[in-house]
């Protein structure tokens, strides 16, 4: 099987597509330990925390390993292989979003939050200077910009969605302050989509320019990043592989090139410089300036190889499939009595998100549903704010004081009464009979039929039932 970047490796009887990607899900028989004693393949809805690793993806790997070596400067014949590969990564990336390689730089690092907090440092910010963002953001798109300008935020109407009128009102409120408009691309609580090119036109037509945390959106959704001659253009972007299908630890900073060649990064040291003296540096071109030390040669391969898998698949098929699924799911959800989902409730609109679904049932802590769904149903969900506090509390309408009072215990050391939802997330590869199962154990759970009896656990929440002992290190351990 030929594996390099360049080519997308072919899978079973054919290309790899939306009809056998499920075949390709490395893991997706994996059988886990139930109350009762049984055993049955984890259904994996937490998708939007991380995706598994897609199998064409695991082999690129696996094959690339023989090959590994150090990148840049190295003489060695492995060290040329790692090189090109590791450049080539970059090239995909590029192409991926609709970049331009002329204008822009793929920078690599850890995730989507360290881009972000690399572009926090590295966006000229003066005094005065405001950032522009939303109530819907996760803490990664909001705590770095509170650390070096004055944050303002759009807020949102009453089921979640982006209050544009809003931020329309802020541009003018805050004229020749606005430096950045950092946006999702799609909320990780709701599935909202934003009109990211829309926003765009409105901040460079107010003097500022675009973040888009696409972390959420990537794996979901064709991007296009555009020239920069058009209104509706992009000036960053940032997005995580392990919510991709490559959990090899990297992500992406795609930027304006201007901005990267201002000054120096914030990490500096091995890779970042042409020459150094006693007196003065001379820093190297980029990316290599803004990707100190040795880099993740192994997660940029990834994250390479299933861009170009999605590719393949097609990110037209992926949507769809996952609007279908989420139509699905919200139509079975309207047959359970005591559940609330949050967001958009009607299947019809399912195409205006991404398949991202929370809900609450009526009576129970959001930490035992997701218990109960674990122990019993072997379903993995995600339960709680999601690194989006603001927005949670905003949905859920806690008010101001009792707010303070689950502060005040969380301060405590106590988080077994805060606020929060359980959220189901699909992937591409998740399919109805997996939304079949998880309805049958949420209507059990709704009438009170589960087995076991459950503790929670002050100090994290978490709910665990009594009398169930897993030898975790019998499924996977170091030694």
């Amino acid at each position: 099987m030929k594996t390099s970047m360049g080519t997308v490796d072919t899978f079973a009887d054919g290309r790899l597509n939306i009809h056998n990607v499920r075949q390709a899900v490395v893991g997706i028989d994996a059988q886990v330990p139930l109350l009762d004693g049984t055993h049955r393949a984890y259904v994996n809805f937490d998708n939007a925390a991380s995706t598994p690793a897609l199998r064409p993806v695991f082999d690129t790997v696996n094959d690339f390993l023989t090959w590994y070596s150090s990148v840049h400067r190295g003489t060695g014949f492995k060290s040329q292989v790692c090189t090109l590969a590791y450049e080539e990564a970059h090239d995909i990336v590029c192409e991926f979003l609709g970049a331009d390689p002329a204008t822009h730089t793929v920078i690599f690092g850890k995730n989507a939050t360290e881009a972000l907090n690399k572009l926090a440092y590295r966006v000229p910010l003066e005094a005065g200077d405001v950032v522009l963002t939303t109530l819907m953001e996760h803490h990664s798109n909001d705590l770095p910009w509170r650390t070096v300008a004055q944050v303002v935020y759009a807020g949102v109407d009453e089921n979640g969605a982006l209050d544009e009128a809003h931020l329309d009102h802020l541009l003018q409120e805050y004229a020749g302050r606005v430096r950045l408009v950092a946006i999702t691309g799609n909320s990780n609580v709701t599935g909202y989509i934003n009109p990211i090119h829309r926003i765009a036109a409105k901040a460079h037509a107010a003097g500022a320019e675009i973040l888009v945390d696409a972390a959420q959106l990537a794996p979901h959704r064709a991007i296009d990043m555009r020239s920069d001659d058009d209104p509706g253009h992009i000036d960053y972007l940032v997005l995580s592989a392990h919510k991709m299908y490559a959990p090899y630890g990297t992500g992406a900073l795609v930027g304006r090139r201007d901005t990267f060649l201002q000054g120096h990064s914030e990490f500096v040291g091995g890779g970042t410089v042409d020459i150094v003296t006693l007196d003065d540096v001379e820093w190297t071109g980029l990316p290599d300036r803004e990707e100190a030390g040795s880099p993740n040669v192994v997660g940029a391969i990834a994250l390479g190889k299933t861009m170009l898998c999605l590719q393949e698949i097609g990110m037209e098929p992926i949507a769809q499939h996952e609007a279908e699924l989420t139509a699905y799911l919200l139509k079975k959800l309207t047959h359970v009595r005591d559940v609330q989902v949050y967001g958009i409730t009607d299947p019809a609109r399912a195409a205006e998100k991404v398949g991202v679904i929370p809900f609450s049932v009526d009576g129970m802590s959001h930490y035992l549903v997701a218990a109960i769904l674990s122990a019993e149903g072997g379903i993995g969900v995600r339960n709680g704010c999601f690194c989006a506090h603001p927005y949670l509390l905003h949905l859920m309408q806690v008010a101001p004081e009792q707010a303070g009072a689950y502060q005040r215990e969380v301060r405590s050391g106590i988080k077994a009464h805060t606020p929060g939802l359980v959220r189901v997330s699909f992937g591409c590869y998740n399919d109805e009979s997996e939304v079949d199962w998880f309805i049958q154990v949420l209507e059990r759970i709704v009438r009170g039929e589960y087995a076991g009896r459950y503790a929670q656990d002050p100090a994290s929440g978490a709910f665990w039932p009594e009398r169930f002992e897993l030898d975790v290190n019998s499924y996977f351990a170091l030694r």
